[in-house]
């Protein structure tokens, strides 16, 4: 078995409404951050874990972003692996 690290980032789906991201975009003004016209807010979820080869790795955090770490119905997620 080998270790590996996996990056995952999961957003909102594009076409749902971010409240949280709007709500950041609103008050940028307001700190003198002008300009910013669209912020949409997800999460970042690292995951340090053993497996055979490079594509069970990549089968592993496939299934748990669909089981457990996302909502597939308004989230999306990208993912990248390497070796820990």
């Amino acid at each position: 078995m080998k270790q590996y690290l996996a990056s995952i980032d999961i957003m909102p789906h594009k076409e749902l409404l971010d409240p949280q991201g709007k709500t950041v975009a609103r008050n940028m003004d307001h700190m003198d951050l002008h300009g910013i016209s669209d912020v949409r807010v997800g999460k970042h979820i690292e995951v340090k874990f053993e497996a055979a080869d490079e594509k069970s790795a990549e089968k592993l955090i496939h299934d748990a972003c669909q089981k457990l770490l996302t909502n597939v119905i308004t989230e999306t997620y990208t993912f990248q692996i390497t070796s820990a």
